[in-house]
């Protein structure tokens, strides 16, 4: 796997534009807290519980990719994770435990997202990271994550 910074820098490469940087920094996180979403609907083989659903079986496996690039991503995405989950863990049980009503929501705001990561890639003139490697779809949010850690001195 490559080193985390060179994934970083490759994705940055694509990400120059002000303004596809403020689109990524809206869009990144409404992706991932959607797929969460997308996830927790889906009908699990126990009762679903904050703890038992898809969400958190594939987040439990995307933190092991993060693992994997760096301890500090890895303890990054935790609290990130455990937010999204447990927003819509807190929205499912509102609907009445309707997987359904949490998919249309989280589908409807996948597609608003994606639709603005693709004008944002269009303003700045380069075709997605993840069209040349599918891993790219993870780091865009660690991509996010790095100026924070950036900002507050943690090193990644």
């Amino acid at each position: 796997m490559k080193k985390l910074q060179t994934l970083l820098d490759t994705y940055g490469e694509s990400h120059l534009n002000p303004v596809n940087k403020l689109i990524h920094w809206i869009c990144v996180p409404a992706i991932v807290y959607s797929l969460f979403g997308l996830l927790y609907s889906i009908p699990f083989f126990v009762p679903q519980t904050f703890f038992f659903n898809w969400a958190t079986v594939v987040w439990v496996l995307v933190l092991l990719y993060y693992y994997r690039l760096s301890m500090a991503m890895f303890l990054g995405f935790i609290p990130i994770g455990l937010i999204m989950i447990y927003i819509n863990h807190v929205i499912f049980l509102n609907a009445g435990s309707s997987g359904g009503t949490l998919a249309l929501g989280s589908l409807a705001i996948f597609i608003a997202a994606w639709i603005g990561q693709f004008i944002g890639h269009k303003i700045e003139g380069k075709k997605p990271s993840f069209l040349q490697d599918l891993q790219y779809l993870l780091i865009g949010p660690a991509w996010l994550l790095h100026f924070i850690f950036q900002r507050v001195g943690v090193k990644y």
